[in-house]
């Protein structure tokens, strides 16, 4: 019986060898020289169609005007000094502070020139007419009423010595003077205008004013609320306003 069990007990040891070796030649079936590699697994990319971005001279523009107000630029450079960093409006409303009508040069806009210097030399000029008479209705009112000299005096200047009374001359005074506080207004509304002007201008220097506009009208039957079933809808016009 043990010799049974040692010749099963071989012939399973000789089985399991004889089952070993073919599995390990079935996996290295053929020569070295003939095996092929493995081939890597390739990345299929994504089929979605991509377009190249183009970007057009009208798309730049658009930008460069909706980046306009970003944009920064140096004043006051020199002598070392890097300057003070301003945006473009900001340089424009600068300049025409410093000096009127450098703002409007700044933006090109040489035909406001005349209307710059114009409003502002009239104001100016106004100003010091109405000075010139108050001064010389006050000089005098002040000689007459100090007993200096009189009314009617030859030396007066400016009409002053027209007047035939002490109170008309008082009355030349308040009504030159008045004047002469009004025009110091303009004078300042003249100035300030030209810097607004600057600063408004520089904004809108890239605005696209094409035909393209964005708000669009037609006419159109509307429906009237209440209105009879013989006649529903009236002739109308429709506004569109896209908002960008």
């Amino acid at each position: 019986m043990k010799n049974l069990y040692s010749y099963l007990a071989g012939f399973a040891v000789l089985a399991g060898g004889l089952l070993g070796s073919y599995q390990v030649q079935a996996q290295v079936f053929g020569s070295p020289s003939t095996i092929t590699p493995a081939t890597p697994t390739t990345v299929v990319p994504d089929t979605t169609e991509r377009r190249e971005v183009v970007v057009t001279p009208a798309a730049k523009k658009q930008k460069a005007a909706a980046d306009s107000a970003k944009r920064t630029e140096h004043m006051f450079r020199a002598f070392g000094f890097k300057g003070i960093r301003l945006t473009r409006p900001g340089k424009a409303a600068m300049l025409a502070l410093v000096l009127p009508g450098a703002g409007q040069i700044y933006n090109h806009r040489y035909w406001k020139l005349p209307l710059v210097y114009g409003a502002l030399g009239g104001v100016i000029y106004g100003e010091l007419y109405y000075q010139k008479h108050y001064s010389d209705f006050a000089y005098a009112y002040n000689e007459v009423t100090a007993g200096r000299k009189k009314v009617l005096d030859p030396n007066f200047k400016s009409g002053a010595n027209l007047v035939r009374s002490v109170d008309g001359l008082n009355s030349g005074v308040i009504f030159y003077r008045g004047y002469r506080d009004i025009f110091y207004l303009y004078i300042g509304l003249a100035y300030g205008l030209q810097i607004v002007d600057a600063l408004v201008d520089a904004h809108l220097q890239d605005f696209d004013v094409s035909d393209d506009l964005s708000l669009h009208w037609e006419p159109r039957m509307m429906a009237v609320p209440g209105q009879t079933s013989f006649l529903p809808t009236t002739p109308g016009v429709m506004f569109a306003l896209r908002v960008k």
